[in-house]
């Protein structure tokens, strides 16, 4: 991992501009931002069409080789939308792309890459209609993993699993695990185990607050504007 050489002044400041660009760029294209989000390069977050709604205290990670796309396409008037719901975490390089709905229930996670679809864009014959739509369903506390693929009409139930590269075209049960493709059960899950999910993770924001500026204070620690303005422009070898 690369040493951060930056001041813990610069890197509080440059998470305050994370969070600025987020509330005014992002925001006022979204039907609803909750509370508490966290943005990480905002600026190589794409968002197109409407409605799309985000949760409160989601986490939301792009890179500039890894885009987050964000899209709404209606097939009729007043249908296609995205909603995501508390807590949940998206990763680098995660497509939603709706044109009947796509609902994402609270605390779930989306790996990198994984893409997300309600629709088959185009027709068997006919090239240029949408083809086939139908809504898309991500249950609550569930887990999709890299690169999967989520196809229309699917429900994934809540707690499951989709492993990585999977193609799910067929709907998944609560509480188990579908890897494959096409993607089929290949665990149970125990429904009377307790789930930990990502709203304990938040249930003291303030707190959680005050552990991270530690943590950031402490990683930084002696860092100077002097060996930072160095490092950016004369890099060395165990930098």
């Amino acid at each position: 991992m690369i040493k951060d050489h930056r001041p813990y002044v610069v890197k509080k400041a440059y998470l305050k501009f994370q969070r600025f660009y987020a509330h005014h760029f992002l925001g006022p294209q979204l039907e609803h931002l909750g509370r508490g989000f966290t943005f990480m390069r905002p600026w190589h977050v794409e968002l197109f069409g409407a409605p799309i709604a985000i949760g409160r205290f989601a986490t939301i990670i792009a890179t500039p080789d890894k885009k987050i796309r964000l899209s709404v396409w209606p097939d009729q008037a007043g249908k296609g939308h995205i909603t995501i719901g508390d807590y949940c975490l998206i990763c680098p390089g995660v497509r939603i792309s709706s044109a009947a709905g796509i609902s994402v229930a609270d605390n779930c996670m989306i790996a990198n890459g994984a893409y997300i679809t309600d629709s088959d864009w185009h027709g068997i014959y006919d090239r240029i209609s949408f083809g086939n739509t139908m809504p898309v369903t991500i249950g609550k506390n569930a887990w999709i993993g890299d690169s999967a693929i989520i196809c229309k009409g699917v429900t994934i139930g809540e707690n499951s699993i989709v492993g990585a590269g999977a193609i799910v075209v067929d709907s998944v049960p609560a509480n188990c695990v579908a890897a494959g493709n096409p993607a089929r059960v290949v665990k149970q899950l125990n429904p009377e185990e307790s789930f930990t999910t990502r709203a304990e993770f938040f249930s003291d924001p303030a707190k959680l607050s005050r552990e991270f500026m530690a943590w950031e204070q402490a990683m930084l620690q002696g860092n100077t504007l002097f060996g930072w303005l160095r490092h950016l422009l004369f890099p060395a070898r165990g930098d």
